[in-house]
């Protein structure tokens, strides 16, 4: 059911040789929203991320995804129950094309081999669906372009595409829009809005403005605590967020 959470984390702590780099964070991302992670630098975020995604392990807390504890979970574990990342830096094959690294996600996928070594008619019955996913993302004419040759903006796209192939419900977004010009921070913006129809999003991101067009609700951290919760007028307008930002911008 909508608005039911999907994802929860109690008491969520990183230490690192004794910096708490996260420290007691509670969470609950609800099913069927896009719910955002922010906060100034330093503030937690990319460690709580990693340890939602499970590329860390918590020193303490738990997490819960669809009512089933995932703390001590591989990261391809929880991704084939449904819970897969993106990564910040571009995450595709670059001399592959995108038609090809949208096969190889659909490979992943099937739960067989990579079946690298099959010809070309084996493998083209997955065509299709990776075409299918490209048409999704915007991506339909650059189906035989390599990776490599790919604009970032459409790059980035191609590595959201090979995360739909792993066919989620839910989304973990690291940073989709960072690094980007204005044209191409508004295609993804779109290209998220639209691909969150039947799927739940958590994302990491820098860009306030993303972050406000964006998101059902936002969750800001602050030293490794959450500082404020809700959506973007609350958190906006809540003086501890403004001191924290303004603070960090000064630091």
């Amino acid at each position: 059911m909508a608005g039911e959470v999907i994802l929860s984390a109690a008491g969520l702590t990183k230490e690192f040789k004794g910096f708490l780099a996260v420290n007691g964070v509670d969470l609950e991302v609800a099913r069927g929203t896009i719910h955002a992670l922010i906060g100034p630098n330093g503030a937690g975020k990319t460690t709580c991320f990693n340890l939602l995604t499970k590329f860390l392990q918590p020193t303490r807390g738990k997490i819960v995804y669809n009512g089933r504890d995932i703390t001590r979970m591989a990261p391809a574990d929880i991704a084939r129950l449904g819970l897969v990342r993106s990564f910040q830096i571009s995450a595709v094959f670059p001399h592959m094309t995108a038609l090809e690294n949208v096969r190889i996600a659909l490979q992943r996928r099937r739960g067989g081999s990579f079946d690298f070594w099959r010809s070309e008619r084996v493998l083209s019955h997955l065509n299709g669906e990776a075409g299918t996913l490209l048409e999704e993302v915007g991506l339909s004419n650059f189906a035989d372009t390599l990776a490599t040759e790919l604009p970032y903006g459409r790059k980035r796209a191609l590595e959201i595409a090979t995360t739909l192939a792993l066919d989620p419900e839910m989304l973990l977004l690291d940073e989709p829009t960072a690094g980007m010009a204005q044209e191409d921070i508004e295609r993804i913006s779109t290209l998220i809005k639209r691909i969150s129809a039947d799927r739940t999003i958590l994302m990491v991101e820098h860009n306030l403005s993303v972050v406000a067009s964006l998101s059902d609700r936002i969750t800001v951290l602050s030293r490794g605590r959450v500082l404020a919760e809700g959506d973007y007028a609350a958190v906006s307008s809540n003086p501890q967020v403004i001191e924290a930002y303004i603070g960090a911008e000064h630091a």
